[in-house]
């Protein structure tokens, strides 16, 4: 917990982009109820832009100062958020665990790009209303 919140750590390989996504769409839309962090296993020397570009163009928020974090570098976790990596993610010790089974965007489709953005907008948005 930090701030009486619990700590959401939004997981995947790279921490580059789903989980970025996720980090930054959780302080935007439901940092009242959640502390949002992203990690991941390895780390990528840049988060893809073409996440950055949307989630700038969808909602009133920056990801430009966001970057690649591996999971020892974040708070310990209350809930844990995985996106659906189809790999084994590491065990972090935590209350809740969720797999949300988000495609992977390696695809340059922007329309995949969007549908996961908006997807993981409303998992969010859920998981702060079971919280509350």
């Amino acid at each position: 917990m930090i701030n009486n919140k619990p700590v959401v750590a939004f997981v995947c390989v790279h921490n580059s982009c789903r989980s970025q996504i996720a980090e930054a769409l959780g302080k935007h839309l439901a940092s009242d109820v959640l502390y949002s962090c992203s990690a991941g296993t390895e780390t990528k020397p840049q988060i893809n832009q073409d996440a950055v570009r949307l989630v700038e163009e969808m909602y009133p928020i920056s990801m430009k100062n966001q970057y690649s974090k591996l999971i020892e570098n974040i708070p310990t976790p209350d809930i844990v958020i995985t996106m659906g990596c189809n790999v084994k993610c590491p065990v972090l010790p935590c209350k809740h665990r969720e797999d949300w089974g988000l495609m992977t965007l390696l695809a340059k489709a922007m329309m995949n790009f969007i549908n996961v953005i908006k997807t993981i907008e409303n998992k969010i948005l859920d998981l702060s209303h079971r919280i509350k």
